[in-house]
């Protein structure tokens, strides 16, 4: 009965990591990039509301230790299986989405990525860009950055755009 107890907290954990996980995939990845003080209360909500449905009435050092431990084992594997296996990656992390491709913005993406207009300026104009015109390509990362290289890049870097080449035909 008592090694009962640790099992439920092993898989209570593991259940409630996956959730998360999938909750925060279908609310949208440009809110992981930068989070408001909005994103951080409800972070802290969700673990405090989550904390019962891991160890129950477990409220020992122990339960917290297995409960950390299985979140610990659970997303050291979890990133080993993403790691070999990249369709994995893209079902939990997604793809990067090309926002603005030789100054013209994809609206189409726009709207899958669940951005504004005005969000997209603000992005080009911290990196520096004036205007969306301007921009050869942006691209939202699977991790909600974005990443706008422009003429003036090419000064900045021995990077080439080239590796990202893929993104015109894969996300139009």
């Amino acid at each position: 009965m008592f090694a009962n107890e640790y099992i439920n907290i092993i898989i209570s954990s593991s259940a409630v990591y996956f959730f998360i996980i999938f909750a925060i995939r279908i609310s949208g990845r440009k809110e992981l990039a930068q989070l408001s003080v909005i994103d951080l209360v409800f972070i802290l909500l969700i673990s405090n509301a989550v904390q019962n449905a891991m160890v129950g009435q477990n409220t020992s050092l122990v339960g917290g230790l297995v409960a950390a431990a299985t979140l610990f084992v659970v997303n050291f594997i979890l990133k080993q299986l993403m790691y070999r296996f990249s369709k994995l990656s893209n079902l939990i992390q997604g793809q990067e989405i090309m926002l603005i491709y030789n100054g013209v913005l994809n609206e189409k993406n726009l709207k899958r990525a669940r951005m504004s207009i005005n969000e997209i300026q603000e992005a080009v104009r911290e990196h520096g860009v004036s205007e969306i015109k301007d921009v050869d390509l942006a691209v939202l990362e699977v991790d909600g950055n974005i990443s706008i290289l422009s003429d003036n890049y090419k000064d900045k870097s021995v990077k080439r755009r080239k590796s990202y080449k893929h993104l015109e035909h894969s996300n139009n």
